[in-house]
């Protein structure tokens, strides 16, 4: 046997006395790497939990309304696959909008057309998909950062942006409000309990299109005073859905609404209005949800927009 033929012999030798160390030891070197990977998942676990957790506010010295205060810190914002068409604020800086920005302060009501309209049929079908698998998670003990991170999944599995996401600077996915907050709550690590109620506020964006919806849920058995409102909105909404035709001014759907809520001892957040939405996320007109306010517009075939009643007990 030559050297090199030697050498070779040596280095086979070496390699199956390694493989036979290998194999010996593979029950252990799995059971370690197994213990490292459960180690991981139960830190990514509690950090969707309160527990553990030194809370922070990050509005210290907010003088808050009620009993309610933020879970901080959040998780991390999400990423969206590069393949998912985003809007044009989704990577600005400041989340801004320049399509919107351009187009501040005019009253101009866009018509669509019937391309426009079922490409709007097909993006707010796909939210209310997203918005019943969020409805379907609301339980005393889910955090509301867990409702966003389902609702963040469900987006890109319709291969849909998010809208809030990142619209100036909003950090999540969608908009959870519990209990006194009125709108656009950010989702923390609060676990919602018994007795809350929470409005869960969606939008996707597909092929150009947004489409937003929100909805109001009880967190298990709630008490007569909320139930009563939450009928009361719902009722608010559902009359002035009654009233959209073509002809009527979009200033008269305030005064339908707050009638309905002030007879039922409630009153209406004059801070937060209805909005046109297509290709643009908020855009004329403006839809105020109080009695004698100024909206400028007459509704037409075409026109889309929301109607969302913000009503609160007392004045």
């Amino acid at each position: 046997m030559d050297n090199r033929k030697r050498e070779f012999a040596n280095k086979d030798r070496k390699y199956s006395k390694e493989m036979e160390c290998f194999k010996g030891s593979w029950a252990t070197h799995k059971l370690l790497h197994k213990k490292a990977k459960d180690e991981k998942a139960k830190r990514e676990v509690s950090s969707w939990t309160v527990e553990g957790d030194i809370n922070t506010d990050p509005w210290a010295g907010y003088r808050y309304t009620g009993k309610l205060r933020p879970h901080y810190p959040l998780m991390p914002t999400r990423p969206v696959p590069s393949y998912i068409q985003r809007p044009d604020y989704a990577d600005h800086p400041l989340g801004m909008s320049e399509s919107e920005q351009a187009l501040k302060g005019t009253s101009q009501i866009k018509l669509l057309s019937s391309e426009d309209i079922e490409g709007m049929r097909l993006v707010c079908r796909l939210a209310r998909e997203v918005l019943d698998i969020a409805a379907g998670m609301i339980k005393p003990g889910v955090t509301t950062e867990e409702i966003d991170h389902a609702v963040h999944l469900a987006c890109i599995a319709r291969n849909c942006y998010p809208s809030p996401l990142n619209y100036y600077n909003f950090p999540k996915s969608c908009c959870t409000s519990v209990n006194e907050v009125i709108c656009h709550g950010i989702p923390d690590r609060r676990p919602l309990q018994e007795g809350d109620i929470v409005n869960v506020d969606i939008t996707l964006y597909r092929n150009g299109y947004h489409g937003d919806l929100n909805e109001t849920f009880f967190v298990g058995d709630v008490d007569e005073g909320a139930r009563k409102l939450v009928q009361t909105t719902y009722e608010c909404l559902m009359q002035a859905i009654d009233a959209v035709k073509p002809g009527v001014r979009y200033r008269e759907l305030g005064n339908i609404i707050q009638k309905h809520a002030q007879a039922n001892g409630f009153s209406v957040v004059r801070s937060y209005c209805g909005h046109g939405i297509h290709k643009l996320f908020h855009t004329a007109p403006n839809v105020p949800h109080y009695a004698k306010n100024k909206a400028v517009g007459v509704m037409k075939a075409g026109h889309v927009f929301t109607i969302e009643p913000m009503i609160c007990e007392g004045y």
